[in-house]
């Protein structure tokens, strides 16, 4: 199609100016076109040559005559036909079209300025200015005395003018405006650093991305008897829809009845008739303790059995009254690591590595209860800044009513410590309200303002 209508124009006519202009009127793209003449030309069919062609823009001021007109014309058009007085013109137009306008529509011989008063002296205009602009803008082909009187009024710009022109200096050394970037939350910083720890220390991220969780796993499989306080409405949020969960594993659930009723592996267990329907209750989750149980029950079913390190870091929720340092909602820290023979001088020396980590070298044990640990011990550190023993966490060795009814090998123990990610977080960045530090009244500037988190490892 192409090869075609350059052959057949230029039968009739002694060249094709400008490719660009041919293309677009046979409505054909330029790339293709050229390359169709560079092929007559190779085979002396046709003589082709590139030549260079200045491209203009529009000035500001030359986008404001496409758009109403060149001063001469509105000048022109505002002049009545019977004339009007130079005052009452200049009142009716704008300045700089006035002086601009007066002087090209008197030098083109529209119009006769003559005693305070000015008179046209042709019928009709054609604006001249303004059609040559818009050609120019649409890329078409203009005369170039016409570029150059468009050039003389500063209507038109050539494109790689700047080479010519002047440039103010600039001072490269000069500090730049402060860039505007995203700033971590203190939380965030601190929980990635602990993240990192863990990682060190080759442990194993758990999913915990289920906020809802039943009962059962939550408590019944933690061998947390169905009267505890905890499972209280004051203390759990549970569900309304959907209220129950659908499924539980019914071999499991039946070994977890039984060491509640009557005991097993050694214990005694409650002595209370154990209700299906408590442990199918949804609630939000009230430590990711919830997660390891399921992740240890997963590696029950595993055969053979291996060795696993667990750790998780993400919200869990208890209904509490919100003070100074409780909200009901916040995020715990869970370690956990399953393996043949541990004892409770492998869990303390665990706990010393991973809180050196963290800065805390001062640690101190006390006996605690739990009823799914046994021992159980809670943690302390010293802190040089208040100069005072603090509690940190809480840790223990998983109890054997909860882990062999899963299935684990009965010379498998589980160590496990938890501890909120808010308190150390609070006192690494100086807060006092842990509300300032997670919520709706958290300041931006705060979270700007906080240098990285640097926790100190070793």
């Amino acid at each position: 199609m192409a090869e075609d209508a350059i052959l057949g124009f230029l039968q009739n006519n002694e060249e094709i100016a400008d490719s660009h202009q041919f293309a677009a009127r046979i409505e054909v793209d330029h790339t293709e076109l050229e390359n169709v003449i560079k092929r007559l030309n190779g085979f002396e069919i046709v003589e082709a040559k590139d030549f260079k062609k200045d491209n203009y823009l529009l000035s500001e001021e030359g986008k404001q005559y496409g758009l109403e007109g060149s001063p001469e014309v509105n000048f022109f058009l505002a002049v009545p036909v019977g004339g009007i007085s130079l005052a009452n013109l200049k009142a009716k137009l704008d300045p700089k079209v006035f002086s601009i306008g007066s002087s090209w529509a008197k030098k083109n011989g529209w119009v006769e300025i003559a005693k305070g008063s000015v008179t046209k002296k042709v019928e009709n205009v054609e604006d001249k200015v303004k059609d040559l602009l818009k050609r120019i803008e649409e890329g078409k082909v203009v005369d170039g005395n016409d570029v150059a009187d468009l050039s003389k009024r500063k209507l038109i710009v050539k494109q790689g003018d700047w080479k010519d022109l002047e440039f103010k200096e600039y001072n490269l050394n000069a500090q730049g405006q402060p860039i505007q970037i995203g700033y971590l939350q203190p939380l965030l910083e601190v929980r990635e650093e602990i993240q990192n720890i863990f990682l060190q220390m080759g442990f194993e991220e758990m999913p915990t991305n289920n906020f809802v969780e039943s009962s059962f796993w939550n408590f019944d499989a933690l061998f947390q008897p169905q009267q505890h306080p905890a499972r209280d409405s004051h203390d759990t949020f549970f569900l309304k829809a959907p209220s129950t969960t659908r499924y539980l594993p019914e071999d499991y659930v039946e070994r977890v009845k039984c060491v509640h009723e009557s005991g097993g592996y050694g214990s005694k267990g409650y002595g209370y008739d154990w209700k299906r329907e408590e442990a199918e209750k949804n609630l939000l989750r009230t430590h990711t303790t919830a997660v390891s149980t399921r992740m240890l029950y997963m590696l029950a079913q595993q055969r053979p059995f291996m060795p696993k390190r667990y750790y998780s870091i993400d919200r869990v929720f208890r209904n509490e009254a919100v003070d100074r340092t409780h909200l009901a909602e916040f995020h715990q820290i869970e370690g956990l690591i399953c393996d043949h023979g541990l004892t409770l001088g492998d869990l303390i020396g665990v706990l010393e590595d991973f809180f050196a980590r963290l800065g805390m070298s001062k640690l101190r044990f006390k006996p605690a209860y739990n009823p799914y640990t046994e021992p159980s011990m809670e943690i302390f550190s010293y802190h040089e800044g208040l100069k005072k023993w603090v509690e940190v966490g809480n840790s223990g060795m998983f109890r054997p009513e909860m882990l062999l009814p899963m299935g684990l090998p009965e010379d498998v123990n589980v160590i496990a410590w938890g501890l909120s990610l808010e308190r150390p977080t609070m006192i690494l960045y100086g807060i006092d309200n842990i509300r300032d530090l997670f919520g709706p009244k958290v300041d931006f500037n705060l979270i700007k303002s906080n240098p990285l988190c640097r926790l100190g490892l070793q």
